[in-house]
């Protein structure tokens, strides 16, 4: 069950981020703003519309969150393997996902210390400042 709902997830995601998608929907719509005077405007004429758009909605979140969840899920499995492969790095970062949001950010904090004690008389709002200003 899982497998066929991932494999429908996927195709559906890569769908409806096709620009033919789009054009699909616009159609659909205008069609339907053509059709008001046909049907005097009407509550019904409203309500399906209203009630189409609802429901690819509330499905498409659970679709794009599927899929957002196996991207977050293979990048970290990425990243993980990148810091084990790595003979500097730190391998108690694998895993920090799991923390908790003050957690994380307590780290990095204590991450942009570090760094900015490693490299003496560069602040971190100037290496910004010089990365957007590259443009």
């Amino acid at each position: 069950m899982e497998r066929i709902f991932t494999i429908i997830a996927s195709r559906t995601a890569i769908a409806a981020g096709q620009p033919t998608a789009f054009v699909l929907a616009v159609c659909v719509i205008a069609v339907w703003l053509v059709s008001g005077p046909i049907f005097d405007w009407s509550d019904t004429w409203q309500l399906a519309v209203n009630t189409g758009t609802t429901i690819a909605t509330f499905l498409m979140v659970f679709l794009i969150q599927n899929s957002q969840n196996r991207d977050a899920a293979a990048i970290q499995a990425k990243l993980d393997e990148l810091i084990r492969s790595v003979h500097d790095a730190r391998n108690e970062f694998v895993g920090i996902e799991h923390l908790t949001d003050r957690e994380i950010e307590r780290i990095r904090a204590e991450l942009e210390q570090e760094v900015a004690t490693q490299m003496p008389g560069r602040r971190r709002h100037e290496s910004i400042n010089r990365m957007l200003n590259r443009r």
